[in-house]
């Protein structure tokens, strides 16, 4: 497969969803009249070039103005979106995670009803799930769905007679090799402590193909991941990368556009993370996004290699924006095919949209190719985050002092347990309560 024909066809194979045309809009009757200016908070870990070409886009059709507002990554970003919600002066657009995340933030008070929106009949049920509370939408999509993998350099790879990973254990034996070889075999860019979390998010595939009942069971509050063997499992691996010397030992210190940059030179030859960091690539280092591979995190059956999806991110619209027509008109923008093919020229996606029947035309990147196996053979699953209203808020943590060498792999699970039960107090759900 050499370019995205249709999203079409990768929605019917990856979420079965029935599709509907996208309308055709007259943006030149929706022009406003005189000019708004929108403020707009987005995680600056990311690609900015083609949200700017979008600004100067929507400005041109729409004579709205948007400012970017740069948050932070991790627990200072999030802190900072609470914050900012809480002290009524969030931007007139929030970029943010779906699921778990986003209910968090108590979207029934701070952000403003889309339910009524004409494109909200157009939005994929996986993700509408995601961002309503109580049937109520809060939110729209931000981009298309991504993986969770394992990025590797293919040169060094090749050079090394190194093939693709099926299962942990050989994976673990192309480690030894690599490390032989007198390179750095994982990479870890854990100075952004989110970063540290993929490891053990990326292998929901392999835990509820090992427990098909846990989603089901963990949402009840019966397993958990101290009590339930292939959950714990995802601990172990991310301990096990740091006391087998197979992650580089300055990964505190290490941010992720560094850790990227390490993958891109060949200092180091895997790195977990998000395929949204496929953008990133392209954009700093242009040709060398040729060089990038990607595979799903393996488990422990040969017989079942997956990969780990991401629904898209979300973006809403807060209450206290003096300006809620003039940002549903740029939301609305947004989803439209126009600003999808122009984001798509600076970020090509990587799985699906969750806009029902929208199409574009464009090259795939060649390490979101080589996961499109998984996809065909139904070997996929959503990650945790977005079949349960539960992700603790300290796991970035959690994870970072597990995959360091500062805890066990029992002891984060069980500090992650608590840290779960709390959020799940919090939220009132029954099962967490006993």
């Amino acid at each position: 497969m050499r370019k995205i024909l249709s999203v079409l066809v990768v929605l019917s194979l990856l979420l079965s969803v029935g599709l509907v045309s996208a309308q055709e809009v007259d943006w030149s009757a929706r022009r406003l009249d005189d000019q708004v200016t929108l403020t707009f908070m987005i995680d600056r870990d990311q690609s900015l070039d083609g949200w700017e070409a979008l600004f100067r886009q929507i400005e041109e059709v729409l004579n709205i103005k948007t400012v970017l507002d740069l948050r932070p990554g991790g627990i200072e970003g999030d802190n900072l979106v609470k914050s900012r919600l809480a002290t009524g002066d969030m931007a007139d657009l929030c970029a943010y995670n779906s699921g778990s995340l986003f209910k968090v933030l108590n979207p029934a008070a701070y952000f403003v009803d889309l339910s009524s929106e004409l494109y909200a009949e157009n939005l994929d049920e996986s993700f509408k799930n995601s961002v309503s509370v109580d049937g109520v939408l809060y939110a729209v999509p931000n981009g298309a769905t991504s993986t969770g993998a394992w990025l590797y350099n293919k040169r060094i790879h090749e050079e090394l007679g190194l093939e693709i990973p099926a299962t942990w254990d050989a994976l673990l034996d192309n480690c030894a090799r690599i490390k032989e070889a007198g390179l750095t075999p994982v990479i870890g860019g854990y100075r952004d402590s989110w970063t540290s979390q993929l490891i053990l998010l990326a292998d929901q595939h392999n835990l509820v193909h090992e427990y098909p009942n846990f989603v089901d069971e963990f949402n009840a509050g019966i397993s958990t991941y101290s009590n339930t063997p292939a959950a714990l499992r995802g601990f172990e691996k991310l301990n096990q990368i740091w006391e087998l010397g197979y992650i580089n030992t300055d990964l505190n210190s290490t941010s992720y556009d560094m850790a990227l940059e390490m993958l891109v030179e060949g200092q180091g030859v895997y790195y977990p993370m998000l395929s949204f960091a496929l953008a990133y690539i392209e954009e700093n280092f242009g040709d060398e996004i040729n060089n990038i591979g990607s595979f799903g995190q393996p488990g422990d059956d040969p017989d079942y290699h997956g990969v780990t999806l991401w629904l898209p991110g979300a973006i809403a619209i807060p209450k206290t924006s003096k300006n809620i027509d003039a940002a549903k008109l740029w939301l609305e923008y947004f989803l439209s095919k126009e600003a999808t093919e122009l984001l798509a020229q600076y970020s090509k996606p990587t799985g699906p949209y969750a806009v029902k029947g929208l199409e574009v035309d464009v090259e795939m990147y060649q390490a979101a190719i080589e996961l499109m196996p998984h996809f065909e053979r139904g070997m996929t699953a959503a990650a945790l985050e977005f079949e349960s209203p539960l992700k603790g808020p300290n796991l970035m943590q959690i994870t970072q002092e597990c995959g360091s060498g500062m805890s066990t792999p029992i002891e984060a699970a069980e500090k992650y347990d608590q840290d779960l039960k709390k959020q799940a107090l919090q939220l009132g759900l029954e099962g967490w309560l006993d």
